[in-house]
């Protein structure tokens, strides 16, 4: 038995050491990273905590009025959705009763409404009409419904503008031609601008009758195109928003990804120029490839900021016209602190931030189902 505990020991003295470098390492790791998760506790976690309990409550921001439990009431005022059919009017020999234009005329929504007690809280969202009926889509809070697609519509535009500006930036300025330091500074700068600051300045740019950009357009086309009300036209607002945040957000990424490009070993680029490949071929089979753990994140963050769409619309538009450029976060903030209810602007938010999750989530998911 002495002989066997004899060999034995040492093993035993040298794992010793081992174990406690491990917990050494451990210690310092989360010694290190407490400000983050310090951070991440009180700026995200604490918050959206508040936020769920504010949300069973009617609390508005100043009301002499005590805060009172309402339950699932917001949510059922935030995400309740339904629909009605109407049937065309008809006069009396039953022949289709029709307006100067040749629609269908229809018993007025709004008398409709009032009339029924369970479609007395709901507006109307959408109308499709068809030959002798029409399909109303109903919500409580339509705006919300509109806000939610603003939103979709303002990310499914920057994000492929944005990071493509980015990366097409990127590639320009690790071709390391003169003044790279130079461009790659003013490609950055709008960056590190006050986003209010932005907004103002292209506010005049995007002017109808003095703007830079029509009197440009001018010029250009030699009279051809007009004044466009880029902001006051629900059909140019969203993309002229999109336009300005992918400007001033490309220079983030470019960083990004320009790291990711100084990454890729240069042997590679060589022995593909040996085997005859072409530019096209060395960006398509080299470089996308290399940067494609780079691109995930470009993806996911820009992602995330896209969803948080506020100071753009709140400087430039007002959430306008026709509430074109109304975003949910916007929304969130004008039913939250301008009209005070705290508890169905929490409301808003919770819902809001479990959807950029799933997004976020699911985006990662993609990416990671795709490596395999």
């Amino acid at each position: 038995m002495m002989p066997s505990q004899t060999l034995r020991q040492p093993a035993a003295t040298a794992a010793r050491p081992k174990d406690t470098l491990a917990r050494r390492q451990r210690f310092y790791g989360w010694l290190l990273g407490s400000p983050a998760f310090f951070g991440l506790a009180l700026f995200i976690l604490v918050p959206f905590v508040m936020a769920i309990v504010l949300s069973f409550t009617n609390q508005r921001l100043l009301s002499p009025n005590a805060t009172e439990m309402v339950g699932l009431r917001n949510y059922d005022r935030l995400l309740a959705v339904t629909w009605l059919t109407q049937d065309a009017r008809r006069d009396e020999a039953g022949a289709i009763l029709r307006a100067a234009d040749g629609a269908p005329e229809f018993e007025r929504l709004r008398t409709l409404l009032r009339a029924n007690p369970d479609y007395r809280d709901y507006s109307e969202l959408a109308t499709f009409t068809f030959n002798e009926s029409r399909l109303v889509l109903l919500a409580k809070d339509p705006l919300f419904i509109k806000s939610f697609g603003n939103t979709l519509k303002f990310a499914f535009m920057v994000i492929p503008l944005q990071c493509g500006a980015a990366l097409l930036l990127a590639l320009l300025v690790n071709l390391g031609l003169r003044g790279t330091n130079f461009f790659r500074t003013a490609y950055f700068a709008p960056v590190v601008t006050s986003m209010v600051v932005v907004s103002i300045v292209w506010t005049f740019l995007y002017h109808k009758d003095t703007g830079l950009i029509n009197e440009f357009l001018k010029t250009l086309s030699f009279g051809l195109i007009g004044d466009i009300d880029w902001l006051g036209s629900p059909a140019w607002s969203m993309p002229a928003i999109v336009v300005m945040s992918a400007w001033q957000g490309a220079g983030y990424q470019m960083l990004i990804f320009l790291a990711g490009l100084q990454n890729i070993p240069e042997d590679l680029y060589e022995a593909a120029s040996l085997d005859g490949a072409n530019g096209w071929q060395k960006f398509w089979h080299i470089t996308l490839p290399g940067l494609r753990n780079t691109t995930i994140f470009v993806v996911i963050s820009t992602t995330i900021a896209a969803f948080g769409l506020f100071t753009q619309v709140d400087v430039m538009t007002a959430g306008g016209p026709a509430d074109s450029t109304s975003t949910v976060m916007y929304h969130a903030v004008r039913k939250g602190f301008r009209e005070q209810d705290i508890g169905y602007g929490a409301t808003i938010s919770v819902i809001y931030f479990l959807v950029i999750l799933a997004i976020a989530l699911g985006q990662k998911y993609y990416f990671d189902k795709r490596e395999k």
